[in-house]
């Protein structure tokens, strides 16, 4: 991409070959995902590594967890020398957050790369400290030449297939992290903490996978603290941890989360949980969700789940880009065959749909991308008569949550909104819809795109039906033929989006782990529909 910010000698690789090494490579704690003790000999570690979140073009969130009470110090540069350093004093973090911690940095410069080291310091005596932990990331631009670049996906540690240490981990986290983009997209079930692992788990083929097990996830979580197991299971992959260390991300959640298919004011009765109200074990998941993650804090309590807990979110991204951060599963109605001829809660919520469609017509980027942790019209069935996303399988006029995306994307064509795109994961492949009026039974829309992308460390399923309201054409689709197919047997999949500072075409490419690009779209700016 031209006019990309330089990045001095010897950069972001040295700080990748050396000390980010460091703490990538450290000695976890002994029992792994297990919560550490309050009185510990030696120095507070980090050896969970960082990550960093809501960049801006000034400002960023630095998470980092320790293995027992400690001080969080952030030191900031523009070299890895850390030559004239700025100091940031952060927060006791202690039992009340599972030992995590952030930070926010402001006043930073836009569009440069920013070198960083935390260090955890001994609250009662601020000269015993750990080893820093270093990590990088560049701010965003505030100039539209600078470009933008950035990867999405989602699912992870599904249907069973956790970390494999045979296979080297998540292998495809390093090869996102080679890529070097600006962020990271992840599009929902960042864990599955209704999906226990087994030690192992014999392939049709007649190998062995094996999962590296804690106890958290041995069983399906409903304590807080199974919650957090979850969340912090993936961090025990050493390629996740070195990813996290250079590509800052961008987090939203779906159902995994907390437990398949849910929604709220649901009574499971699913016998593995002795918890069976929903909404219970979605404010705990919740609040995990926020403790292992660097996203502001949501509005509401996490004592209850009220509908006040904030996940939907604008990222700005400098002149070129706005990430509309969706919430498809907090204010959602109930799972049903979604045919109903009258429907203002949808899938999205009323709340959510008018706080969209407002940041929508508001939005000065180029290309605003609507991030949706469910696809549109893809048919995703929930038991033999319901619906778990927005689809029913029936071709006419819109009903039940089709309601409410009609009611958006009408919206966006009479307000003439520019340079929307639809990105999602959930239903495990790679594939590409243009969803056009002259194929649809709804017609007031302008045309539009929806690209699928995922898993990155869960089965593979067959591609899904496609439902004809909103006339989607299936341009390209890359899927297994059988359900659940290991990360062994089948690629992981992600996707890529560059937008060129000078043109403002927007690329995407839709990738698989260790095969290149499968498909390539280029859109053009400034059109309502492509």
């Amino acid at each position: 991409m031209p006019h990309r910010p330089h990045i001095p000698s010897p950069g972001r690789r040295t700080v990748l070959r050396g000390s980010l090494l460091v703490p990538a490579a450290a000695a976890l704690p002994a029992a792994v995902g297990a919560a550490p003790a309050l009185a510990l000999a030696g120095r507070p570690e980090a050896a969970w590594g960082v990550q960093v979140g809501s960049v801006t073009a000034s400002s960023a969130l630095v998470w980092v967890r320790s293995d027992r009470p400690a001080r969080m110090l952030v030191e900031t540069a523009s070299t890895e020398s850390f030559r004239r350093a700025r100091r940031w004093y952060g927060p006791l973090i202690g039992p009340g957050s599972d030992f995590t911690g952030t930070t926010p940095l402001y006043g930073l410069p836009a569009g440069e790369q920013v070198h960083y080291r935390v260090t955890l310091a001994d609250p009662g005596d601020p000269r015993r400290t750990g080893k820093p932990v270093y990590g990088t990331f560049r701010t965003a631009p505030a100039r539209r030449r600078d470009g933008v670049r950035f990867l999405w996906s989602g699912d992870i540690a599904g249907q069973g297939w956790g970390i494999n240490p045979d296979i080297g981990g998540y292998r495809v986290y390093e090869e996102m992290r080679r890529l070097d983009p600006d962020f990271f997209l992840c599009s929902g079930d960042t864990v599955y903490a209704d999906g226990p692992l087994q030690p192992s788990v014999t392939l049709p083929d007649g190998r062995v996978w094996r999962n590296v097990m804690t106890e958290e996830k041995a069983k399906v979580a409903e304590t807080l603290d199974e919650y957090r197991g979850n969340f912090r299971y993936n961090l025990l992959d050493h390629n996740v941890r070195r990813f996290n260390a250079q590509v800052p991300s961008v987090v939203q959640w779906d159902d995994h989360e907390v437990r398949n298919n849910w929604y709220p004011g649901q009574i499971l009765d699913d016998t593995r949980y002795t918890e069976k109200n929903v909404d219970i074990l979605a404010a705990r998941s919740a609040r995990a969700f926020h403790e292992y993650f660097p996203v502001s804090a949501p509005n509401g309590s996490y004592g209850t789940f009220s509908g006040r807990s904030r996940m939907y979110r604008t990222v700005h991204h400098g002149p070129l880009l706005d990430v509309f951060v969706l919430d498809m599963r907090s204010h959602r109605n109930r799972n049903s065959p979604n045919r109903q001829a009258d429907d203002t809660t949808g899938i999205l919520g009323a709340e959510q749909l008018r706080w969209l469609k407002r940041s929508l017509a508001e939005s000065r980027a180029v290309w605003k991308v609507i991030a949706a942790d469910m696809p549109l019209g893809l048919v995703v069935p929930d038991g033999a008569t319901d619906f778990e996303a927005v689809a029913q399988g029936d071709p006419g006029a819109p009903l039940g949550r089709e309601l409410q995306i009609a009611e958006l994307l009408r919206f966006i064509k009479h307000r003439k909104v520019t340079g929307t795109l639809w990105l999602t994961a959930d239903v495990h492949y790679t594939s590409a819809q243009r969803y056009a009026p002259e194929r649809a039974a709804f017609k007031d829309f302008a045309p539009f795109w929806e690209f699928v992308s995922g898993p990155l460390a869960a089965g593979g399923f067959p591609a899904n039906a496609l439902d004809g309201t909103f006339g989607p054409d299936r341009v390209f689709v890359r899927a297994p033929d059988r359900a659940n197919v290991s990360p062994m047997e089948s690629p992981q999949f992600f996707g890529e989006v560059e937008i060129d500072g000078d043109s403002a075409e927007l690329t995407v490419r839709l990738r698989a782990e260790g095969g290149g690009v499968l498909f390539t779209k280029v859109l053009r700016p400034g059109r309502v529909g492509q």
